[in-house]
């Protein structure tokens, strides 16, 4: 069931260490059921490709399977930071669509 559309509100945090990757986490029922529905079609490193859309900044990546926190997390780029105006700590209204 490709295009799956998810919308919801997430803090932006950065990763320590090298580099600067900024990421936010999705909500525990948006990951589950992403999980349940495409997780069995991910790509590498269990990667469930999406479309991204931030205020006016929309993109192609992935969300990555993270243990630790017991989620996906979606990497923010630096050029959707600049221009959505995202800083670590920031709250930001996303929307994904599943493109697998």
């Amino acid at each position: 069931m490709a295009g799956g559309r998810y919308t919801f509100t997430a803090q932006v945090w950065e990763h320590h260490g090298q580099g600067s990757w900024h990421f936010v986490d999705l909500p525990e029922d948006i990951a589950d059921e992403i999980e349940e529905i495409y997780g069995h079609r991910s790509g590498g490193f269990g990667a469930v490709r999406v479309r991204v859309t931030i205020g006016g900044s929309r993109w192609s990546t992935s969300l990555f399977p993270d243990k630790s926190r017991a989620t996906y997390v979606l990497p923010v780029k630096k050029p959707v930071r600049l221009a959505e105006d995202l800083v670590a700590g920031s709250r930001a209204r996303i929307e994904i669509v599943i493109a697998i």
